[in-house]
């Protein structure tokens, strides 16, 4: 406990130097601002500044990236309540509660407890971050290639079976993810594989290119071709106050939001979607209010899915951190992004790399606090973000995103590769296609494929390595069981 009470000391005296502050403060800020603005998350963002990784020392870009994450979280809350447009996935369920409170003249009750609620959820959830990282850590290293391989391929069925509209959607663009990242020299090999005889193909296909190209570029496209002529009525804000027994209210419902959300962070179960909607269920289940859920708006409705969405949020660093596995979509590009600096995420991390770790978590509690200065007073300035025209808007992220993918390279090509992989995620959205499994099949792929093969060496060249030792073969039967359990229950309920 002390070991890690100094750890903690040291991260925060390296999070806290003036440079780390303003890298923390304008991540907080731009996450909130892209946050509100709808349809670009965090990991659009993200994706569009990855560039940046080649002049910004490592420590402060991840403290940058960090507070871009958890930042769009607090920010997709204010368009959810006052435009019933979610900025990102996990305020979908905000929306159902907060826009009904938002119509009923009660914006402001809604937007100070989902502000107050990240940040009790982020805080408590950095806690348990701060508890828990190090012991999975000295845990990760007793684990073998054989545990490791089916550790991701838990993290392939559950990313393609949760996101999206079926399984074998879910799983295609999985495999076209997979299908990429096998694209240039065979790791162990030196083989040159699939490169159709492209020179620009021999180093492999660049994440940033296909995370760029499918979300920034995709996300513009789809909305030009679309939704270009769409339009939002805006509600009133009120004052961003909550009264005496909306506070009651409230308070229990961060609680039980924030202890949904932390274990669906921690494994590979797709995002915040789950924990939000388990949280929304719950609280309708035990409020005294019931009346008003679906009518003029229940705050528990908006407290308990924030809070969930900000715990699962900030949940998702521990087994990054530790086991290198992504459990996001964001997770996987700032995955990407300590790869770009030649950091293995893992569980040697905390050995290799501590000062950046422990910076990375006392950055959160900052950047916590950040948030809530930022959200409360300002929320006014957020919402007029709102009025920008969405042509100059998608414009400016076309040419930004253009520059990036351009400026890692210098190569024309890798432009027409990422109109292209744009084109493919256009696609996708038109024909409901989840693009997360691409970038997740991308970067887990080839590490997937290595440990494979170094548990088939190990075993002999027998494939029965995977079924002798108890933890993989638990894991596999787990990977059946996400597979099949749903089909059972589907044709059980047909049947009856």
């Amino acid at each position: 406990m002390l070991d890690l009470w100094n750890n903690l000391l040291g991260g925060f005296a390296t999070a806290g130097t003036p440079i780390n502050l303003l890298w923390a403060f304008v991540g907080c800020a731009l996450g909130t601002a892209i946050g509100v603005l709808p349809g670009l998350g965090p990991a659009v963002t993200v994706a569009m500044l990855l560039p940046i990784t080649s002049q910004v020392e490592p420590t402060a870009s991840m403290i940058f990236f960090a507070g871009i994450y958890y930042g769009a979280m607090y920010g997709g809350s204010t368009t959810s309540i006052l435009l019933n447009t979610p900025g990102e996935t996990g305020t979908m369920v905000t929306a159902l509660e907060g826009f009904k409170m938002a119509k009923s003249g009660r914006a402001g009750a809604a937007l100070a407890t989902a502000a107050i609620g990240s940040f009790v959820a982020g805080t408590i959830a950095t806690v348990l971050v701060t508890l828990f990282a190090p012991v999975l850590a000295d845990f990760a290293v007793q684990l073998g290639p054989p545990e490791y391989f089916c550790l991701m391929l838990l993290a392939f069925t559950t990313v393609s079976a949760v996101l999206g509209k079926s399984t074998l959607r879910g799983m295609t663009a999985l495999f076209i993810g997979l299908a990429m990242g096998l694209i240039g020299l065979d790791q162990i090999t030196a083989q040159v594989r699939y490169t159709m005889g492209i020179p620009e193909f021999m180093d492999g296909i660049e994440v940033v290119l296909v995370a760029v190209g499918l979300f920034a570029v995709g996300e513009t496209l789809y909305n030009a071709l679309y939704e270009g002529r769409s339009t939002q009525e805006l509600n009133k804000m009120s004052s961003v106050h909550m009264s005496r027994s909306e506070w009651r209210r409230s308070w229990p419902a961060w609680l039980r939001g924030t202890f949904i959300g932390f274990p669906f962070g921690t494994i590979p179960a797709g995002g915040s979607e789950i924990p939000t909607f388990l949280s929304y269920a719950t609280e309708r289940k035990l409020s005294k209010h019931k009346d008003e859920f679906g009518t003029s708006g229940a705050i528990e409705g908006v407290a308990g899915p924030e809070a969930a969405n900000n715990s699962a949020v900030t949940a998702t660093l521990v087994p990054l951190l530790t086991l290198g596995i992504p459990t996001s979509v964001t997770a996987a590009i700032l995955l990407s992004a300590l790869q770009n600096y030649g950091i293995q995420a893992g569980p040697q991390l905390f050995q290799t790399s501590s000062t950046l770790v422990w910076a990375l978590i006392a950055s959160l509690y900052i950047g916590n606090v950040m948030l809530l200065v930022l959200n409360l007073p300002m929320v006014g300035l957020w919402v007029k973000l709102l009025k920008i025209p969405k042509p100059q808007l998608y414009a400016g992220i076309l040419i930004f995103a253009t520059v990036g993918v351009y400026g890692m390279r210098q190569s024309a090509f890798d432009l027409y590769l990422m109109l292209a992989i744009g084109l493919l995620g256009v696609v996708m959205r038109r024909f409901d296609f989840p693009t997360a499994p691409v970038v997740v099949g991308m970067i887990l792929g080839p590490l997937a494929e290595a440990q494979m093969r170094n548990a088939v060496s190990i075993g002999g060249g027998s494939w029965s390595v995977f079924i002798e030792r108890p933890m993989s073969l638990g894991l596999l039967i787990l990977v059946a069981l996400i597979l099949v359990l749903p089909r059972l229950l589907r044709w059980s309920r047909g049947r009856g």
